[in-house]
């Protein structure tokens, strides 16, 4: 199985987060490391990315939270290495006025961003609009938070799934998923498995 780099949001990501579960679960991943967790400062923390990505040489990226616009900032330093990225509940540029530094424009490599209606940290609407800039399909985790301990993602057996098809496939544009709308406005009332939630 490919590599795979870890890169958590503000205050990293604890014990319980489905992060560490699943760095703890994958043989061959490693985390970004980073001096102050609870500054959100882009730079830092696309420093922390690329460092990593060139010492550890993973195949894939994923991310949550703010850890997803540093990840989107680096990737064309990196796009070279990385052959995908899952961009998990990524946090609002705009609370941190840092939009203006994002890409605008198709990020460089696959991959896919998982969205949720219920999200303090970005809005659906939001999360689509930045889904569509970069050219990524967007998944639907239903009524979800901010995917992470606190609401309940954990193990987050789906998301899981999600990296495996994303490993497995090793996914061109063309391949990725399509979120189907319609069905992605039950998930109001449950959350949308990843089969449920693709469309081919």
């Amino acid at each position: 199985m490919s590599g795979v780099l870890i890169i958590p949001g503000l205050r990293n990501s604890g014990p319980q987060h489905w992060q560490t579960v699943w760095q703890k679960r994958l043989p061959n991943a490693e985390r970004i490391r980073m001096k102050q967790w609870d500054t959100p400062d882009l730079q830092q923390w696309v420093d922390a990315t690329i460092a990593a990505v060139r010492k550890y040489r993973p195949s894939y990226l994923v991310a949550h939270s703010f850890g997803c616009l540093a990840t989107a900032h680096a990737l064309d330093a990196i796009k070279d290495q990385i052959r995908g990225v899952l961009l998990v509940a990524p946090a609002d540029p705009d609370k941190f006025d840092i939009a203006e530094l994002l890409p605008h424009s198709p990020l460089p490599v696959p991959g896919l961003v998982v969205g949720s209606l219920t999200d303090p940290w970005l809005s659906w609407n939001k999360a689509q609009q930045w889904a569509q800039r970069w050219l990524l399909p967007i998944i639907c985790a239903g009524d979800a938070g901010h995917i992470n301990a606190e609401s309940g993602h954990s193990d987050w057996q789906e998301g899981w799934e999600l990296l495996q098809r994303l490993q497995q496939r090793d996914v061109s544009r063309r391949e990725l998923p399509r979120v189907d709308l319609a069905r992605a406005e039950l998930a109001r009332s449950r959350p949308l498995s990843p089969r449920l939630a693709f469309s081919y």
